[in-house]
């Protein structure tokens, strides 16, 4: 296929909130930027200021949002917010302390890839349906944007997740703090598969696992 069937994506995790300070999980209740979390949506548009974006898209949660407005704030474009790309529901969990996931995060840990990918309980959205509603939300916007430039503003879990699906790296050897706050990656999409072409403060897998 010509390079230039691609939509290319840039998929950025929002800045540090008041609630990631504090170690609660978040989910999808609403939890501000801090003054750090603002300073580094402002790094990411600096990285950058030289990328010709075609169209801007965001979780509608307010971290999401504000995120990509500080990205978008010298360009003369609309920010569309989207249910989909809302971070994944943390059920009972949310507005919880993140030790309040301890048990269940130590059962999910323990079930073979297959299963943990499908596992569903205690009202948490499963992995195989955050990232469900993610790459469809893509492979439709690729279409769409056809040899276009997008932004896409997220979270750490669907991120993450999606990144697993696609191949970049395993339950074992890329843990979820890999996704830093304002942490990006560059992808390529034809409307069927993805290509990551960058990435911006996401660690690397493990290669000793």
């Amino acid at each position: 296929m010509n390079k230039h069937d691609y939509c290319i994506f840039y998929i950025v995790r929002h800045g540090r909130t008041d609630w990631n300070e504090k170690g609660i999980n978040t989910g999808q209740l609403d939890s501000s930027l801090t003054k750090v979390g603002e300073e580094q949506a402002k790094i990411v548009a600096i990285e950058l200021k030289d990328v010709h974006f075609d169209a801007a898209f965001s979780s509608d949660l307010m971290r999401a949002r504000r995120t990509a407005e500080i990205i978008m704030l010298e360009r003369n474009l609309a920010i569309q917010a989207v249910q989909v790309l809302r971070e994944r529901s943390y059920g009972e969990f949310q507005g919880k302390p993140y030790k309040a996931t301890e048990a269940y995060d130590a059962l999910v840990e323990a079930l073979d890839d297959k299963e943990r990918f499908s596992y569903k309980s205690h009202g948490v959205e499963s992995d195989d349906e955050i990232v469900t509603r993610l790459v469809t939300f893509l492979r439709e916007t690729a279409i769409i944007y056809k040899n276009k430039t997008v932004l896409v503003a997220s979270h750490s879990d669907i991120m993450h997740k999606f990144l697993i699906h696609i191949g970049f790296g395993t339950y074992k050897n890329f843990p979820l703090s890999s996704v830093d706050n304002a942490a990006y990656v560059k992808l390529a999409s034809d409307g069927v598969d993805f290509f990551v072409q960058e990435t911006k403060r996401i660690k690397k897998p493990y290669t000793n696992i």
